[in-house]
C-alpha cells in the first residue's frame, strides 16, 4: 500500500505552501519517502506537472524511476468501476466527460487496483452537485480511502522546523 498524490498536491503546495527554495523541507520529506515507495503517484499527474515546465517539473523528473506508476493489468477493471461510478451517480455529461480526461479517474483508478490511500487537497463536495466530480466523492464511490497531505505527514511524523541558528 503507498500513498498516491494528486496532482495539486504538488501544484497547489509549490504555489501557495511550500515553494521550493521557502520550505525546501516539505520537498526533501516527499522525496525521502518517493525512495522507500511509501509515496508515489500516476503517470497521468507526472503528465500534467510536466506540462508547467517550471522549477516543479525540473524536480519532479529527479523522482526515482517507478514513482509514477503506469497503468497495469489490474487497472482495467478499476477503471470501468470508477467510470461505471461516475456514469451511475447522475452527474451532468461535461462533468463525466472532465473526470474520465483528467488524472482524478486514473489516479482513483489506480489506487483501487492497487488498494492505495489517494492524497488531495480537494474537499468533499458540501452540497449536492452533479456539475463537478470531486477526489474524495469519487474516491467514496468506490470505497477507496482518501487523506489531506497533512494528515499524512501527521500520520508519517513529519515536522518542518526551523534550524537552530
Amino acid at each position: 500500500m503507498a500513498y498516491l498524490l494528486d496532482t495539486g498536491v504538488f501544484i497547489e503546495a509549490k504555489r501557495r505552501f511550500y515553494d521550493l527554495d521557502f520550505v525546501p523541507g516539505y520537498w526533501d520529506w516527499l522525496m525521502r519517502e518517493a525512495k522507500t515507495g511509501t509515496i508515489r503517484s500516476i503517470e497521468k499527474v507526472a503528465d500534467e506537472i510536466g506540462a508547467q515546465q517550471d522549477e516543479l517539473s525540473a524536480w519532479a523528473a529527479t523522482l526515482p524511476n517507478g514513482f509514477f506508476l503506469r497503468p497495469d493489468a489490474t487497472f482495467s477493471a478499476a477503471f470501468q468501476q470508477i467510470s461505471q461510478w461516475a456514469l451511475n451517480s447522475g452527474f451532468q455529461a461535461a462533468a463525466y466527460n472532465e473526470f474520465l480526461g483528467v488524472a482524478d479517474s486514473f489516479l482513483v483508478a489506480q489506487a483501487l487496483a492497487g488498494q492505495h490511500t489517494v492524497v488531495t487537497l480537494e474537499k468533499p463536495a458540501t452540497t449536492p452537485s452533479k456539475r463537478k466530480i470531486k477526489v474524495p466523492d469519487a474516491c467514496a464511490g468506490v470505497s477507496v480511502k482518501c487523506m489531506t497531505p497533512y494528515e499524512v505527514m501527521r500520520l508519517r511524523g513529519v515536522r518542518l522546523v526551523l534550524a537552530a541558528v
